[in-house]
């Protein structure tokens, strides 16, 4: 789960997964793109604004369907589709798991035959190695879930000073067990992370620069790369695509053109000339500038896609700060609030996004459409003055903090908004960095914050737990609002250890609504990615989830 600026429309989530679609192919698809039967062959260029990339699996944030998962199988992958959340596949594993002992053991066996470039074989054994170097401080920076999960785990440090976690055991070549110190339901989620890729104890001989040239499970290995250059994939010739449902490895080759300029990539894509055709963006979303250049011309505007939903935006009010301590003055600052304002200020309805009243985001299992403070998108401020006149509340005097590059706009579309209302908001600037030691940290020392929110994965627990469970105030923690609820902190953990998915999916679904009866954020919208991409790109589309197109099932045609 990731807080990321609004202004690379949380692309930093997703920094290589590729965007792209066919502008003459007609095949129209609910997510704004088109899909198509590529053909095999040809090399695809991603434009990248990243200096440097590490492959490294233990220092991997990427979602599953990005660029590592390219070069790396994990023992689950995503499949996606245009109209619903990516599905939880198979992948080095003959399933998604079998649990046991309460929801506390899971257990795999890999699928036979299975091997790396090389030709030699995956074992189960790489799998643990794999899980264990991402515990190792010098390796640090990647998605860690299975760190607080897996039983004794507090206190080890990795294989090179730390020998062996005891708790994930490897009784044979082919099968792998977890033992979790708790009941949790998404682990099946969870092994598809890079970490839980493979990697060969004898080949990881430089753990600072084994992500420059990993030893590749997946249909790509990397051939050359040059840091803040470029990054050239060849074919994997190990690589069985019967094996692997969720990945087609059709190009020959792909190249990730690196360290460029977002505008350079932006206009590159405009004028979609030459090996321009072949290429796609990833991690650059089309700025609010060059929106009239792109709806103005409607060859271009067919190669742009925008995602039907994405990123939670939303207002967090600090219920530990005596002014917003009251809910009743929070429901009154949800009716006050100009959603459409903010809407406009990150592009409108079709670039902007959807405007938002529930915490579950479309596309994630739990989703169900309500919204508890009924206003017009404007806002109501009369009825949040009167709310506010009945709790006794009057000269209401609020601090917004905010990052001073990219968010700005959405602040000052607040400020107006709460004014109408007799509210009155001071914004302050911030870097990003002291932004985020702000209202991440002990003190607290604002009323409000705007921040963006994408679950790792499709469960409701990524948009619930980290923004709203006590045990994520402070210390680092991104519940913004310092919301603490008992009640709503036991119904966490009882939706977290649910390992049946439609079960927990409406546990979840219940949660988003008790957590807004006490009003601690307001929901502002479900931001939209969109990217452009060359006319020779296929097989592309935005899911609901992840608001990213799948790299993993690109193509070209000739």
């Amino acid at each position: 789960m990731k807080r990321t600026t609004r202004a690379v429309a949380v692309a930093a989530a997703l920094l290589l997964a590729i965007t792209a679609c066919n502008a003459n192919d007609k095949t129209a698809t609910p997510g704004g793109g088109t899909t198509s039967s590529a053909e095999a062959g040809g090399v695809l260029h991603l434009l990248s604004t990243s200096k440097e990339i590490s492959l490294d699996p233990a220092k991997s944030q990427n979602l599953g369907t990005s660029t590592i998962h390219l070069v790396l199988r994990g023992l689950t992958s995503w499949k996606t589709s245009p109209d619903k959340a990516a599905e939880l596949v198979p992948d080095l594993a003959t399933d998604t798991g079998q649990v046991t002992d309460g929801g506390k053991t899971w257990t795999y066996k890999l699928k036979p035959g299975l091997k790396y470039a090389d030709g030699s074989p995956i074992v189960a054994a790489d799998i643990k190695y794999g899980v264990e170097r991402s515990f190792a401080p010098e390796l640090s920076g990647g998605l860690g879930y299975h760190k607080s999960l897996l039983a004794g785990a507090e206190k080890y440090t990795g294989p090179y000073k730390g020998g062996e976690l005891p708790s994930i055991e490897t009784p044979d070549e082919s099968t792998i067990v977890f033992k979790l110190n708790k009941p949790f339901g998404d682990w099946p989620w969870i092994v598809s992370m890079p970490a839980f890729s493979p990697v060969p104890k004898k080949a990881d001989t430089d753990p600072a620069h084994y992500g420059e040239k990993p030893v590749a499970s997946g249909p790509y290995q990397v051939k050359t790369y040059s840091p803040g250059s470029k990054l050239e994939l060849e074919r994997n010739p190990s690589w069985d695509k019967a094996t692997d449902p969720a990945r087609t490895g059709l190009p020959d080759s792909i190249v990730l053109d690196m360290g460029l300029q977002g505008d350079v990539i932006n206009q590159r894509l405009i004028a979609d000339a030459g090996d321009d055709k072949f290429s796609a963006t990833t991690g650059t979303s089309v700025p609010a500038a060059l929106i009239p250049t792109v709806t103005g011309n409607p060859a271009v505007k067919a190669r742009v896609a925008t995602s039907p939903s994405g990123a939670l935006q939303y207002l967090a009010m600090n219920n530990k700060r005596p002014a917003l301590a009251n809910p009743e003055v929070r429901k009154a600052i949800q009716y006050a609030v100009d959603k459409q304002a903010v809407q406009v200020a990150e592009g409108g309805p079709e670039f902007g996004g959807e405007l938002a009243t529930t915490l579950i985001t479309p596309g994630i299992p739990g989703f169900s459409k309500f919204d508890m403070f009924p206003a017009p998108p404007q806002g109501d401020p009369a009825k949040a003055k009167s709310m506010l006149a009945a709790a006794g509340v009057s000269n209401l005097n609020l601090l917004l903090v905010a990052d001073n590059e990219s968010g700005l706009g959405v602040a000052q579309a607040i400020q107006q908004g709460l004014k109408r209302a007799g509210i009155n908001v001071t914004i302050k600037p911030l870097e990003a960095e002291a932004l985020t030691d702000l209202i991440t940290g002990p003190k607290g020392d604002y009323d409000l914050t705007v921040s963006p929110w994408l679950p790792d994965f499709p469960s409701a627990i990524g948009n619930i737990q980290p923004l709203f469970a006590s045990s994520e105030i402070g210390n680092g923690g991104f519940n913004l609002s310092r919301y603490s609820n008992p009640e709503v902190d036991a119904a966490i953990a009882t939706a977290t250890g649910e390992s049946d998915r439609t079960k927990a999916a409406g546990l979840w679904a219940a949660l988003d609504k008790q957590i807004m009866t006490d009003s601690p954020v307001v929901p502002l919208i479900y931001a939209r990615n969109a990217f452009l991409h060359g006319s020779k790109v296929q097989n592309f589309y935005l899911p609901p989830y992840p608001p990213y197109p799948n790299t993993l099932i690109l193509g070209l045609s000739k």
